[in-house]
C-alpha cells in the first residue's frame, strides 16, 4: 500500500487554530506531534511560522505549505505518533528535489516535536476526598475525569475545571486510556473493591485506592481469593498517598497529589 494512503486527512487551520486544537487534545490526555516551519530557502511552498499538528487519534490540522513537503512531514509526524520513531525535538531539512518528484530546488527547515498529552486519570467516586484531590491533580499534569453514579455529586461545575460523569464506571469508561491512573475513592467499601478489580482487569498502569491499612489488607485478601495474581495484588497502591499522617480531605489530597507526581515522573 502506498505511504500516502495511510496518511491522515488534513483540516485547514490558522496557526492559532492549530495551537488551540493541540492544547485541547493535550488537555484530554492525547499525545501528538507538531511541525513548525522555521525557514524557507528558494522556491519552497512553506512559509516560516506555518504549523501542522497530528494527534495520536488521527486528528490533523494546519499546513506546512502542502505538496510533497507536507506529505513527507506528515509521514514524519505519523511515525512519531505511532511510536515508530523517537519522541524527541528535531530540526529537519526538506528539499524539493527529484526524490520528492519536484525539481524547483527549494528547501525548508522544519521543527518536528512531540506534544505530550496530559496523563489520563480516572477517579471513581465524587465525594469529599475526590472533590479536594481532582483539582490538585489537574494542576500537576493530569487530565482528570471523575465518575460517580450519584446525580447530585456530578452536577456540572461542582468541581471547577474537572470533567464529571454520572453513571457506572464499568459501563461508561471501558474506552478510557489505560496508560493512565485509576484512583478509587467511593463512599462504599464494596464499590471500592469492585472498582479496583475492574481496574486491574482493564490493565490500568496505576491502580490506587483510599483507605486504611486494615482495609488494604482485606482488599488484597479478597483479590487473592478471586484468583488475582500476586503481581496484580502488588500493583494496587493502598492506602494511596505520601506518608504525611494526612487525616482531613484536603490533607489527603495533598498526599495523593505528591504520590501521583512521583509516579508520573517515573513513567
Amino acid at each position: 500500500m502506498p505511504v500516502e494512503a495511510a496518511l491522515p486527512l488534513v483540516t485547514p487551520a490558522s496557526q492559532a487554530g492549530v495551537l488551540s486544537v493541540s492544547a485541547e487534545k493535550s488537555a484530554q490526555g492525547v499525545d501528538g506531534a507538531m511541525a513548525t516551519v522555521l525557514a524557507r530557502h528558494g522556491s519552497a511552498p512553506s512559509t516560516p511560522g506555518q504549523k501542522l499538528y497530528l494527534a495520536s487519534d488521527r486528528t490533523c490540522v494546519g499546513t506546512v505549505g502542502g505538496g510533497a513537503i507536507e506529505r513527507e512531514v506528515l509521514s514524519a509526524l505519523s511515525r512519531m505518533c505511532d511510536g515508530k520513531s523517537e519522541r524527541k525535538h528535531e530540526v529537519r531539512e526538506f528539499r524539493l528535489g527529484p526524490e520528492l518528484g519536484m525539481c524547483c530546488g527549494g528547501r525548508a527547515e522544519i521543527l518536528i516535536e512531540p506534544i505530550d498529552g496530559l496523563m489520563p486519570c480516572l477517579v471513581v467516586g465524587a465525594g469529599h476526598v475526590s472533590t479536594a484531590t481532582a483539582p490538585l491533580l489537574a494542576k500537576v499534569g493530569y487530565a482528570v475525569t471523575v465518575i460517580d453514579a450519584r446525580e447530585a455529586w456530578t452536577t456540572e461545575g461542582r468541581i471547577p475545571g474537572i470533567t464529571l460523569v454520572e453513571g457506572e464506571y464499568d459501563v461508561l469508561m471501558n474506552d478510557f486510556p489505560t496508560r493512565g491512573a485509576l484512583l478509587v475513592m467511593t463512599h462504599d467499601h464494596g464499590q471500592d473493591q469492585r472498582a479496583i478489580e475492574w481496574g486491574l482487569k482493564s490493565g490500568f498502569a496505576y491502580v490506587g485506592g483510599v483507605g486504611s491499612r486494615a482495609k488494604a489488607e482485606r482488599t488484597r485478601a479478597r483479590l487473592e481469593n478471586k484468583g488475582f495474581s500476586e503481581e496484580d495484588r502488588k500493583r494496587v497502591r493502598m492506602p494511596i498517598g505520601a506518608p504525611i499522617n494526612a487525616r482531613l480531605p484536603d490533607e489527603i489530597a495533598v498526599a495523593i497529589a505528591a504520590e501521583m507526581v512521583a509516579w508520573k515522573r517515573r513513567t
